[in-house]
């Protein structure tokens, strides 16, 4: 039985329905684009971690988050799986700022990197994008670089927005 690490990713959008994401500076996924995130630390709830988050990475502070997905991530001879809970929020204050983890850059949508990005968002952000229920993700990844399974569907629970405050 393999162990599991929690994990939170952010979605930030704007008025105009840009999205903001974040270079990765250092750390695992350096190079790439994302969302703002990382590990629940003990003693906080995933809602919380995903703010703290947000804010350590690029200056934002939520007001709200919405729970969107659930993406599970297993790596080839790693017994570690992540499991990440997707949030998004439009409902934000605070002046984006770069840190020494995160470039951040607005987006449009039709503009996203996505061959900047990890490999599987390209196929699960879609689900983020149209709205709906949440939506729940598989990968199996061999090295960081091939998927070699990969599911994603509907859970039928509705999207959940929870204040920050």
């Amino acid at each position: 039985m393999s162990s599991r690490k929690v994990l939170t990713l952010t979605l930030v959008r704007n008025s105009v329905g840009d999205i903001l994401l974040g270079l990765k500076k250092r750390g695992f996924g350096e190079g790439k684009w994302n969302g703002f995130g990382g590990k629940v630390e003990p003693g906080e709830s995933i809602l919380q971690g995903a703010a703290r988050e947000l804010t350590e990475e690029c200056g934002l502070k939520a007001h709200s988050l919405t729970k969107v997905g659930l993406l599970d991530f297993d790596f080839i001879d790693d017994p570690m799986r992540l499991e990440v809970h997707v949030f998004c929020t439009s409902d934000y204050s605070g002046t984006v700022i770069e840190t020494e983890e995160m470039k951040p850059k607005w987006y449009k949508v039709e503009d996203i990197p996505f061959h900047e990005m990890w490999l599987d968002d390209p196929i699960w952000f879609s689900w983020y994008l149209k709205g709906g229920p949440q939506f729940k993700g598989y990968f199996l990844y061999k090295g960081l670089d091939k998927i070699v399974e990969q599911e994603v569907k509907s859970t039928d629970v509705p999207r959940e927005t929870t204040s920050c405050t």
